[in-house]
């Protein structure tokens, strides 16, 4: 069979670039079952791109026009639309909407269009979810000016405006006055592929919760990975700290949140993945389904890595007729991608701003994507891959000290902390720095206790650093336990030299003989439950390294 997939097209900011990932994995997995793979992306500086990943490549417009023309050229027998973010989403709606799929008789592979649309069109899925009984916020369905104009002294305030079939929350965003709303909502009605908007009751303050789900033909569905943003609701996902697994959330939580989202990705009809994104009341159980990405998305190339489980390679296999039960998981090799991953680790992933080459840009954060990429550090805790991932953004802050905030007044820090930007989390740092205490903290930017306790929990480890006892003893713990949280030996001898005039040549050699290599853990999507022919591994400050079973 001959399949046609879609790329993502250029790298644009505020989209981010990890949809190259799945395109990629999705075009090897093609082939790995006999099939050809024509591949048309408008941008050559991808690996999707490189030769070899297809059979044959078109680096042309992502358009109607010259789709129709690689069409009718190499006369595709199927169609695989959701492993291009949502460029390759809307152009397959649009070939299948003027006709010109049904005109080559070209199919289309895995989710129907039909249950595309129902996931994407704001109306549809909204009253999918209300038939189903799965809650939705409060909302106004918006297709021109005039009904626009209808609903500005209608909605409460602040309210969200959500585009239909756009990426990164693309013409979106957050609307305190009915002036905001107008003008937010006309832009959001022009970006718009059918010219749709939603506005709903603002979550502002909720946790926000993710679901990477899988679906075979059969109706078999698994939970590849569950992700608690750190920030919350009010920023988009791709602009948020997120943690994989969730930390947050009682037993209860997460099993009612994973029931709903199998809920919703069976009644929808998806084959293959998928990403649902919840709202949850911090203060209650209270839920609200916010919106499905029915494709893989930039969360599905998160929780590729953070557990293992390639979901657009899966995603592939099952859109050319393969069952869960069917595909062999690469990492253990010897169990199926039935068996849903475990995880016992922490992920952390922080997103990557261009701040620094637009200095002068607004930093503030909201429902509209604006970073270009993320890191993705794994560790045994969270404060250690918080301060992993801390510097493997190659910024000026190597760790939770900021030059700018530690000067500011307590009046423009707490506006810092209560406004999310790129560097909020550096403001947090600093006031709980200054002894503002957890629960101030949680009132000025909505951040869950249990993450300020985890921050909390560094700035005391940097302060006993600050302050190194004179107790040799006391002194290797304090530096042990400050490895052992993620800081790195240079920050921990700045933290040392920024307390006393002059470090000894002991406590340098304390550091120095602490420094240890780190041990190595293994990444195996079951946490060691089957024995793994080709696991990964990462790096972290521990005693022993995990064994590696050779599977003969």
């Amino acid at each position: 069979m001959k399949v046609l997939v879609i790329g993502s097209g250029p790298i644009v900011i505020g989209q981010a670039a990890e949809f190259d990932y799945a395109g990629t994995q999705a075009c090897k997995s093609l082939k790995e079952e006999g099939h050809e793979v024509v591949l048309i992306n408008s941008n050559p500086a991808t690996i999707m791109t490189d030769p070899g990943v297809a059979d044959y490549l078109y680096i042309e417009p992502l358009n109607v026009d010259f789709c129709e023309r690689v069409i009718a050229r190499e006369r595709p027998d199927a169609l695989l639309p959701t492993l291009g973010g949502q460029t390759g989403l809307n152009l397959a709606t649009q070939l299948a909407d003027q006709g010109i799929l049904e005109k080559y008789n070209v199919r289309v592979l895995g989710t129907p269009l039909s249950a595309i649309k129902k996931a994407e069109d704001r109306e549809s899925f909204r009253s999918l979810m209300q038939e189903i009984k799965e809650p939705v916020p409060e909302s106004w369905i918006v297709t021109n000016e005039a009904e626009l104009e209808a609903v500005l002294d209608v909605v409460p305030y602040p309210c969200i405006i959500r585009p239909a079939y756009t990426l990164g929350g693309t013409g979106g965003g957050i609307a305190d006055t009915r002036e905001e709303l107008w003008e937010t909502g006309r832009k959001g009605l022009k970006l718009s592929m059918r010219s749709q908007i939603m506005v709903e009751r603002s979550l502002l303050g909720w946790k926000e919760i993710e679901y990477e789900v899988m679906r075979d033909s059969k109706g078999t569905v698994i939970t590849v990975c569950n992700m608690e943003n750190f920030d919350p609701m009010g920023v988009h996902t791709g602009d948020s700290i997120v943690v994989a697994p969730s930390q947050t959330l009682s037993d209860l939580e997460y099993h009612m949140m994973r029931t709903a989202s199998l809920k919703i990705i069976d009644a929808l009809g998806i084959e293959g993945g998928c990403n649902v994104q919840m709202a949850l009341n911090p203060d209650s159980f209270d839920y609200y389904i916010i919106e499905v990405n029915p494709r893989v998305s930039r969360s599905s190339a998160l929780a590729s890595k953070a557990t293992g489980y390639p979901i657009a390679r899966v995603a592939a296999k099952i859109a050319v007729g393969k069952t869960l039960d069917e595909i062999q998981n690469q990492v253990t090799g010897t169990t199926v991608a039935a068996f849903e991953p475990a995880l016992d680790y922490c992920v952390v992933k922080i997103p990557r701003w261009p701040f620094d080459k637009f200095a002068s840009g607004d930093r503030s954060l909201f429902t509209q994507m604006k970073a270009t990429g993320e890191v993705m550090a794994i560790d045994r805790s969270f404060e250690a891959g918080l301060m992993k991932a801390i510097r493997g953004l190659e910024v000026k802050q190597k760790d939770l000290r900021h030059a700018g905030f530690a000067v500011a007044s307590d009046e423009v820090l707490a506006i810092a902390i209560q406004k999310p930007t790129d560097e909020r989390l550096w403001a947090v740092a600093e006031g709980i720095r200054r002894g503002w205490g957890v629960d101030e903290v949680n009132r000025l930017s909505r951040i869950d206790r249990w993450f300020l306790r985890k921050i909390q929990r560094l700035i005391d480890a940097e302060q006993r650093l600050v302050n190194l006892p004179t107790d040799p003893t006391e002194a290797d713990t304090a530096i042990e336990e400050a490895f052992r949280l993620g800081f790195s030996s240079p920050t921990i001898l700045s933290l040392i030299e920024s307390g006393a005039a002059n470090v000894g040549p002991a406590v340098r050699a304390t550091i120095e003989r602490m420094k240890v290599q780190p041990v190595f853990k293994m990444v195996d999507t079951c946490a060691g439950e089957f024995e793994s022919r080709t696991p990964y591994f990462y790096g972290t400050f521990e005693s022993e390294h995990d064994v590696v079973a050779v599977v003969a």
